[in-house]
């Protein structure tokens, strides 16, 4: 009787072992090719958000610390630091600027974070600025909610889950609002971020500066 125990018990436990393992969404698959593996580690988040064209150039910069749940926002006029779990009155501004610009830097891993969207299945589709073949996939905001709802997003992707080119659609219009691409990759302790997002025409450069990335190891 002891054997049979013993016998019944390895059995149980190779077939806990054998248990195919989930496959990846394809969020999970598009941020992991960016990193989102490594997130957990960090403890501070540092950049700074620049608009540069001809004529204009626009920056503020931030610190982000995720575990602590504590932003500082950097201007020339201003330094505001506050708590992400709790947005005050006198916040609600500096926490859409950072809500936005933390988009930008981390746009792979909203698919993740943000639980609410919806994500179509993939298809091959003409990018819009360098109209090569990529994989196609649509992000959608829920209707109500937010800073921005209803939103949505033409995300270019190639065959490694690497965002090339996006297409930002305000209120889910059927014609774009802006497209840009996702150029001058870098990895910072694991963390990948496009630090250009250009347009098709013209001289406008959405772009990051200042990236550091502090990881607990």
């Amino acid at each position: 009787m002891y054997r049979l125990l013993i016998v019944f018990l390895l059995v149980l436990y190779s077939c806990k072992e054998e248990k195919p393992q989930k496959e990846p969404t394809l969020a999970q698959k598009i941020a992991n090719a960016h990193g989102i593996e490594k997130w957990h580690t960090v403890k501070e988040f540092h950049f700074t958000f620049n608009v540069d064209t001809d004529s204009t150039s626009f920056g503020r910069s931030w610190i982000w610390k995720p575990k602590a749940n504590e932003v500082t926002m950097l201007t020339k006029k201003d330094t505001i630091t506050y708590k992400t779990i709790k947005i005050e009155q006198e916040s609600i501004k500096a926490d859409r600027a950072f809500i936005n610009d933390k988009y930008w830097a981390l746009f792979p891993f909203q698919l993740v974070w943000d639980k609410s969207t919806t994500l179509t299945s993939p298809i091959k589709a003409e990018a819009p600025i360098s109209k090569k073949q990529l994989n196609k996939t649509t992000l959608t905001y829920p209707a109500k909610g937010g800073y921005t709802p209803g939103d949505a997003y033409d995300i270019f992707y190639n065959n490694n889950f690497e965002i090339q080119e996006w297409i930002f659609r305000e209120a889910n219009a059927k014609e774009p609002s802006m497209s840009n691409t996702f150029e001058n990759y870098k990895d910072l302790n694991g963390i990948i971020i496009a630090q250009d997002h250009k347009k098709a025409e013209g001289s406008w450069n959405l772009n990051f500066t200042n990236i550091k990335v502090i990881t607990e190891n």
